[in-house]
């Protein structure tokens, strides 16, 4: 296993940071890092949004389900699913071009998710921990607001940036889910219910699959803050409907 492969295994989401700077060449590597990512067809459909200002973060910290570590990360970044630049430039070139639609969100959001996990294993790489910020998907109209973000520019993901303690180092990364359970060949296969019982073993552990799978979508998938992230998603796309 190469040092590439095994940071790939290894990296886990850092949410407490040892309180140090990340320097401005270690900045200037990461952004450079999530630009050369790929993208389609060359158009890095993707604006990255640098928060520098302590205001922004701590406000960033509330907005995005009250996770205080958001406003103490030395680094923070917003990667936005970007059609604005490309629409204002064919209008300005007189192409007459169409009104974005999901189509084009959705292939602009897999260009920005890809640039955001280049910047991420680069920073592992110097060491720097991160973590994905999915909340920041969540109510539309504030986070429009507060970062000025145009009809057709969406927020995808936030990442922040920060070395880890050492007991965040120490700690153990969660299991993922073996390849049978992930890796369909050819096409996608359902399971029955056997098989997905056995999926989720190791996870419901001894709660039981019954207990675990109510707790977790109590917790997660039927939330407040999940349904609150679907009302957004649809508000964000009016903009990309007919």
């Amino acid at each position: 296993m190469n040092e590439t492969i095994r940071s790939l295994f290894e990296r886990k989401s850092i949410r407490v940071f040892d309180g140090s700077e990340i320097t401005a060449e270690e900045k200037a590597l990461i952004l450079h890092s999530a630009t050369e990512a790929p993208t389609a067809g060359n158009q890095q459909m993707y604006s990255i949004l640098d928060i520098t200002s302590q205001e922004l973060k701590d406000r960033l910290a509330v907005s995005c389900d009250n996770q205080p570590f958001i406003a103490t990360a030395p680094l923070v970044l917003i990667f936005c699913a970007d059609m604005q630049k490309w629409f204002d430039a064919f209008t300005a070139a007189g192409c007459a071009p169409r009104k974005p639609g999901a189509g084009d969100l959705m292939l602009a959001e897999a260009d920005a998710v890809i640039a955001a996990q280049n910047a991420v294993v680069a920073a592992e790489s110097m060491g720097i921990g991160s973590c994905y910020i999915g909340d920041i998907l969540e109510r539309c109209e504030e986070h429009r607001k507060m970062l000025t973000l145009p009809d057709y520019a969406v927020p995808v993901c936030m990442l922040v940036f920060g070395r880890p303690t050492k007991a965040q180092l120490e700690r153990k990364k969660p299991a993922r889910h073996s390849l049978d359970d992930i890796v369909m060949e050819n096409g996608y296969k359902l399971k029955d219910e056997a098989a997905l019982r056995e999926m989720f073993r190791e996870k419901a552990a001894d709660k039981g699959f019954d207990a675990w799978m109510q707790a977790f979508c109590a917790r997660k998938y039927n939330s407040d803050f999940s349904r609150e992230m679907s009302r957004s998603a649809e508000k964000y796309l009016e903009k990309f409907k007919g």
